[in-house]
């Protein structure tokens, strides 16, 4: 692959007022609920680098390699929880957001799982994750996840 831009170098100011509210929203769900959302997402959208990087984050917090294999396949692994399930489905809906206008169900399994603040606070988790994997994909971007890592703790 080969880098078309760096976003971070192009326009540092407003990548790293990105990038802080992408660490902020992040942190205010349960990690693993997530990490396994940017993946999902960055699957949907053939996004590598995300894929890398949650992967990597995902298993550092303790997932298993069973749950990262089979969520591609969700719907027929037994390895989720309801709760997860929920997330994972309002994560389909909204990023397949133009292919099916019909995500009514996705929506009534996230209302019986997540509170209302926690249905917002997912929803621009997946906002996020959508647009990382749009910034990566679009400009070509591969990052290691020990660079990512560094980045995190220094904003903290």
């Amino acid at each position: 692959m080969t880098v078309r831009l760096d976003p971070l170098a192009a326009a540092p100011k407003i990548m790293k007022i990105w990038f802080d509210a992408s660490v902020t929203i992040a942190s205010s769900l349960d990690q693993t609920i997530a990490e396994l959302v940017k993946i999902r997402a960055s699957q949907i959208n053939g996004c590598a680098n995300c894929i890398n990087l949650h992967t990597t984050f995902a298993r550092e917090a303790g997932e298993t390699e069973q749950r990262l294999y089979l969520l591609s396949a969700w719907r027929e692994a037994p390895c989720y929880s309801d709760r997860e399930r929920a997330a994972l489905g309002w994560t389909e809906a909204l990023t397949r957001l133009c292919e099916e206008h019909t995500h009514d169900a996705a929506y009534e399994a996230l209302k019986a799982h997540f509170s209302k603040e926690e249905q917002v606070k997912l929803t621009l988790l997946i906002n996020v994750i959508n647009g990382w994997n749009r910034i990566a994909v679009g400009f070509g971007g591969f990052i290691d996840p020990q660079v990512v890592k560094a980045s995190m703790a220094n904003a903290a």
